[in-house]
C-alpha cells in the first residue's frame, strides 16, 4: 500500500525563536498594574530571590466582609441541593412516564398504579 504525504512547500513553515526564561524580560503592562519581571540581573554569587506572590498584592480599601462571604456561600449550598433535588425527582417521573407509555404501547391494559388509602 502506497503512504500519501501532504504536498507542502517550504513557505508554509516558520521557525520560532527560543527565549530561554532566565533573561531578564521587558515589564509588561495590563490593567492597572505593572508585571515585573520574574528575574532580575543579579551577580553570579548573589542568592536567587524567592518566588512569592506580594508583588501581585493590592492594598484593600475595606476588609473583607466573613457574614457576607458565608450566608452567600450557605445559599449557593442551598441553591444547589435545590437543582440537585429537582433534577431527580424530574429523571424518577421521565423513568415512570417511559414505564406507563411502554405499557401502553405493549396493548396492556393494568398500566396505571391505583393507589388505595391504607386505613
Amino acid at each position: 500500500m502506497k503512504s500519501q504525504r501532504p504536498i507542502t512547500s517550504d513557505d508554509e513553515h516558520q521557525v520560532l525563536q527560543f527565549r530561554p526564561r532566565t533573561s531578564p524580560s521587558p515589564s509588561v503592562r495590563r490593567g492597572g498594574g505593572v508585571v515585573q519581571p520574574l528575574h532580575t540581573a543579579q551577580p553570579l554569587h548573589a542568592a536567587p530571590e524567592p518566588l512569592d506572590l506580594s508583588r501581585y498584592e493590592q492594598a484593600r480599601q475595606e476588609p473583607d466582609d466573613y457574614r457576607h462571604r458565608m450566608l452567600t456561600n450557605i445559599a449557593a449550598l442551598a441553591f444547589t441541593i435545590a437543582l440537585t433535588a429537582i433534577g431527580i425527582w424530574l429523571a424518577v417521573s421521565i423513568a415512570d412516564l417511559r414505564r406507563t407509555q411502554d405499557c401502553v404501547l405493549m396493548g396492556r391494559r393494568d398500566c396505571v398504579r391505583i393507589t388505595t388509602p391504607h386505613i
